[in-house]
């Protein structure tokens, strides 16, 4: 049975239950990069959140149609080509495959389509020319405009009103324009640009009509959720309301609106144009890419993210020590379903944990995919297992360890992408904390530690246990014998 899903709708402004357009089924269309320079950390950041929603849906059972544009087609594009000398449409098919080997690397599964606006050029004039029919634009100078005039419910995704939208905000300059807020659906072709035959003679797409006829050939004239930056709620994604249902005729043009916060350096956006970001590649020098998942999904997807300084290594201790414990577990018991483990005896104590952790993660992932409280239940589990992993475990015990293994592997692994067998930083060093071979030799520690309390030997006893501390083991005494984990 498929979780009661809930999400904050930007078009409503409040969370929605999400009911997708056809039962079992979810249309997602998420827009791309403009690839005209390396992919950067703000990037990554939306592309790391939807391919966890993706794969969340999946798990909950729907089948999961997923569409993501690159924007081939663009000033930006023209721009860079012009200064390196190159073609635009070869310049930006070196960044899109740039970019995607950078998703490869951060574990992000690549789309069912990725449309390019080059492919589309037929499309694209096909719906400006329905829209002159239509009367929602008008030709000008051998460009294209679409009339705001004409569409009523325009302003409705930002929240505004025509009347209050201020002069300059993102709004192209073109005298060829009949109202200020008019956008461009076709733009006259300029000397040394790339250019494509049309009825208003050659130029080439307006940015916003692009994405609507991508999304519109590919998911149909209604789908369930369009995603992308708070960046693009004003002009971009309302002018994709406002020329498609104009288009198509039909209402909502989108069902849920899902926009994810920004990356910030300091007080400003990351951005390509200001100069002020870090690249993907130059991130997984420094960092394992799981511990990248980990940093953007720490924030809740709707709120502004911080890139750097203290509260970015206050992260890393958290994903290092949630990943040593998960490797120590994993070097502990072979994954096994909780109704394996619990005929070989595991504790039910210990089963029911697992049972709430899955549980707990569903909820908060159902609740506007609060990935925060979702890795918040992964910590929880680590925290009743790890007493089981200083110690041999018997049959029952492995079994629990193996259940616990299983549902950090569907979860944390499989839909998160926070979790990993492989060495914990790019550099391929351990930190000594997670294979066989250590575990023995800790317990090896452990034994001649207690070979001298028995010998009363208490000093040599005690620097042992305080060098183990330094080391991040803890040990606790017990009278059936001594007992060590890592320290949170």
């Amino acid at each position: 049975m498929q979780p009661e899903i809930y999400l904050y709708n930007t078009l409503t402004r409040r969370k929605e239950r999400f009911e997708p357009r056809r039962p079992g089924e979810v249309s997602i269309y998420v827009c791309g990069v403009t690839p005209y320079d390396d992919a950067h950390i703000g990037h990554a950041r939306p592309a790391v959140f939807f391919d966890v929603v993706r794969k969340f849906l999946r798990a909950a059972g729907y089948r999961v149609t997923f569409v993501q544009n690159f924007t081939d087609v663009d000033d930006k594009i023209i721009a860079r080509a012009r200064e390196r000398g190159m073609d635009p449409l070869e310049l930006a098919r070196r960044y899109s495959q740039s970019y995607l080997e950078d998703m490869d690397r951060l574990g992000v599964e690549r789309a069912d389509i990725y449309p390019r606006v080059s492919e589309h050029i037929d499309d694209i004039i096909r719906m400006i020319q329905g829209l002159i029919e239509k009367g929602a634009a008008y030709a000008s100078e051998g460009s294209v405009f679409f009339s705001v005039e004409s569409f009523p419910g325009y302003g409705k995704l930002s929240n505004q009103r025509v009347d209050e939208l201020v002069a300059g905000a993102r709004v192209e300059v073109d005298p060829g324009k009949r109202a200020h807020l008019d956008f461009a659906l076709w733009k006259a072709a300029k000397p040394g640009e790339p250019a494509w035959d049309s009825p208003w003679g050659p130029g080439r797409p307006g940015w916003h009509i692009e994405c609507s006829a991508m999304s519109l050939k590919y998911l149909g004239n209604s789908f369930d959720i369009h995603g992308g930056g708070l960046d693009l709620v004003f002009p971009h994604h309302e002018n994709e309301i406002a020329q498609s249902e104009a288009y198509t005729g039909e209402a909502p043009f989108v069902r849920y609106w899902l926009h994810n916060g920004l990356v910030t350096l300091g007080d400003e956006k990351m951005s390509k144009s200001l100069g002020n970001f870090v690249t993907v590649q130059e991130v997984l020098k420094e960092h394992h890419p799981a511990f990248v998942r980990y940093a953007v999904l720490q924030h809740h997807y709707r709120s502004p993210m911080e890139f750097g300084g203290e509260q970015l290594e206050t992260m890393k201790r958290g994903w290092l020590r949630l990943n040593r414990t998960y490797q120590q577990l994993a070097g502990a018991a072979p994954a096994a379903g909780v109704d394996e483990a619990r005929k070989a005896g595991a504790p039910e104590e210990l089963l029911h944990a697992v049972q709430r952790t899955r549980e707990r993660f569903f909820a908060a992932m159902a609740d506007d995919f609060n990935t925060a409280a979702a890795l918040a239940s992964l910590f929880e589990l680590l925290r009743e297992v790890r007493p089981l992993l200083g110690q041999s475990p018997d049959d029952g015990a492995k079994a629990a360890l193996g259940a616990a293994r299983a549902v950090l592997e569907e979860l944390g692994a499989g839909i998160l992408g926070v979790l990993t067998l492989d060495p914990l930083d790019p550099a391929g060093d351990t930190g000594g904390r997670s294979d066989e071979l250590v575990r023995e030799l800790v317990n090896l520690i452990v034994e001649i530690r207690s070979e001298a309390r028995a010998a009363r030997d208490f000093a040599r006893a005690d620097r042992i246990r305080d060098a183990l501390q330094r080391l991040g083991i803890v040990l606790e005494d017990r009278p059936d014998g001594t007992r060590w984990s890592f320290k949170e």
